[in-house]
């Protein structure tokens, strides 16, 4: 199977996406389904979130300056922010249009919805795929499948309304789908600000255990304390760390840099690593004191 690089990804999901949302708008606006436009609010709002990462990722992609010695990378965690933000804005502002139409519901053609939304499930499923690949390890990527994969599934809730909706004619149906699909993008993106809110401060990634990783440096041979260990993210898929190491002799140690610098970086997936070592007796650190 050939797997897209994120620039074809972002580029495919973006027309494709574009191209739906123009007919969602255009059919909602006819047959007067607010649960289509809601949808297509939705994917609008993703289409821009896609452009954001895209951005975020070709800037991340730039070399360092003598200014911003680690280049752009943290680019890609402003993107995840204003992504999740926007999202709940949208989701809050389609929620205040549904319960309105609650209060005075309308008819609507539901084998046209059906129909615009079974489009979407296709749209939206093969958009997901485009980003599978790499969406465990950069939050950017994993917020555009999230976003593609749940649309997949709010199209097919939108088809099973629909379908309702011509065996009852329940028109409140539509309405309260709008709701449903607004409390599933609310979900999905509170995990994601969450995400981006603690890598935006400097939070150790999810993803890496602190404790193993000084388990590993004080078990390494030589060492019989560390301190001062920092882990925080550069960008969503660049994570660094420095620590304060103690050992007992001071032999080898360029040897010792390589090794335990290589160790770290391939069983933790950390890209900068910075180390200091320090020698003499060791003093064990008070409770009160930071272990870190």
């Amino acid at each position: 199977m050939i797997k897209p690089k994120p620039n074809q990804a972002f580029f495919w999901g973006i027309l494709l996406n574009a191209l739906y949302i123009i007919a969602e708008v255009t059919f909602g606006v006819v047959v007067g389904s607010i649960a289509l436009v809601a949808d297509a609010m939705h994917n609008l709002s993703d289409v821009l979130g896609l452009g954001i990462a895209w951005f975020a990722d070709w800037l991340s992609g730039r070399q360092p300056t003598m200014k911003r010695t680690y280049g752009y990378k943290s680019s890609s965690i402003m993107a995840a922010l204003i992504n999740a933000v926007f999202l709940l804005v949208a989701m809050g502002a389609i929620i205040v249009e549904a319960v309105g139409r609650l209060a005075n519901p309308a008819p609507i053609a539901g084998g046209t919805v059906m129909l615009v939304a079974g489009v979407g499930i296709l749209i939206n499923g093969a958009t997901a795929m485009l980003f599978h690949a790499g969406q465990q390890h950069d939050l950017n990527i994993r917020g555009a499948f999230m976003h593609m994969a749940a649309d997949a599934g709010v199209s097919l809730g939108v088809v099973l309304a629909g379908g309702l909706y011509l065996l009852t004619g329940w028109e409140w149906l539509d309405p309260i789908v709008s709701i449903l699909v607004a409390i599933v993008v609310l979900v999905g993106t509170w995990g994601l600000l969450r995400d981006a809110m603690n890598l935006a401060m400097a939070a150790v990634p999810k993803a890496i255990d602190t404790v193993k990783v000084k388990k590993m440096i004080t078990d390494f041979p030589t060492v019989v304390a560390c301190h001062d260990l920092h882990i925080w993210a550069l960008s969503t898929k660049d994570v660094a760390l420095t620590v304060h190491v103690m050992r007992n002799t001071n032999c080898n140690n360029d040897q010792f840099l390589e090794q335990l610098g290589h160790d770290l970086r391939h069983t933790f997936d950390i890209a900068h690593v910075t180390i200091q070592v320090e020698y003499g007796d060791y003093q064990p650190l008070k409770q009160t004191d930071n272990p870190y």
